[in-house]
């Protein structure tokens, strides 16, 4: 059974930092996509971040380059959003979700399971 969870979410002063977890477990293929994806109130989901299989391409989100990390480690079956420099229109409930696929992309529904997400509130 697939299974993923996420922690680490808060409430974080505008420019301070959070980092997020996800750990999973029950994948049925050893080659497969993490992506964490966010989505606000009233807006649609978007694709934050993401590492493909194999030895593990980053992409990220425009607006979160230079300020987001995404690592994993397989061995230990989870990944981290290492998130700094917040702004307020960063704030989102952020979710992981997993695909069975060697490359990243952006497109939420192409993802096979997904966490319950943690709210990250940036705010003064």
């Amino acid at each position: 059974q697939v299974q993923l969870v996420e922690s680490g979410g808060g409430l974080v002063q505008p420019g301070g930092s959070l980092k997020l977890s996800c750990t999973y477990s029950g994948f049925p293929v050893d080659a497969y996509i993490i992506g964490w994806f966010r989505q606000a109130p009233g807006k649609e989901r978007e694709g934050v971040s993401c590492v493909s299989a194999g030895e593990g391409g980053l992409n990220y989100l425009d607006s979160v380059k230079g300020r987001f990390i995404l690592s994993r480690y397989s061995a230990r079956n989870i990944a981290f959003l290492q998130m700094s420099g917040l702004k307020p229109e960063d704030t989102a409930v952020y979710y992981c979700a997993w695909a069975r696929r060697t490359f990243c992309t952006q497109h939420s529904y192409l993802y096979d399971d997904w966490g319950q997400g943690t709210q990250v509130t940036v705010s003064s």
